[in-house]
């Protein structure tokens, strides 16, 4: 599988990281979103896609598959209205991603499964018949 990356910042890359790294109180803060860990193994059967996004809910998690391509992301923003202790620095109000992975031809769209548990995301993607190993066969000689 192959992954497509995305840059979002095609206009002066390194002036607006530069602006937008600034911390006021010293130091610099990356405003970049972080994207999850993926591990990706294969076997003789299946694919498996492991997604490293802790402290998510299986609902902010969304997977999908379109024209030989899954996506995995989320979207999830927090609630300010209802905290109202007067903060002097807030860092967070949102978390996002988008991870996009092109689909071998060997792999079995309509068998995929997905499985969110203890902040990792396995994703499950099953080969097709006619790509599975073929057992030995023994040929007699005449």
């Amino acid at each position: 599988m192959d992954l497509i990356k995305r840059n979002n910042n095609l206009i002066f890359p390194s002036f607006l990281d530069e602006i937008f790294r600034a911390d006021w109180n010293g130091g610099t803060q990356d405003f970049k979103s972080t994207l999850p860990a993926v591990n990706i193994k294969e076997n003789d059967v299946n694919f498996t896609v492991e997604v490293y996004a802790p402290g998510f809910k299986k609902e902010d998690l969304k997977v999908e598959i379109s024209q030989k391509t899954l996506s995995i992301s989320s979207e999830k923003e927090y609630d300010n209205e209802t905290n109202r202790e007067h903060y002097s620095r807030k860092e967070y109000s949102s978390n996002s991603f988008k991870r996009v992975f092109n689909l071998p031809e060997t792999v079995n769209v309509d068998a995929v499964q997905a499985n969110y548990e203890n902040g990792v995301l396995n994703i499950s993607l099953p080969k097709r018949e006619e790509a599975l190993p073929k057992p030995k066969r023994l040929i007699e000689i005449t």
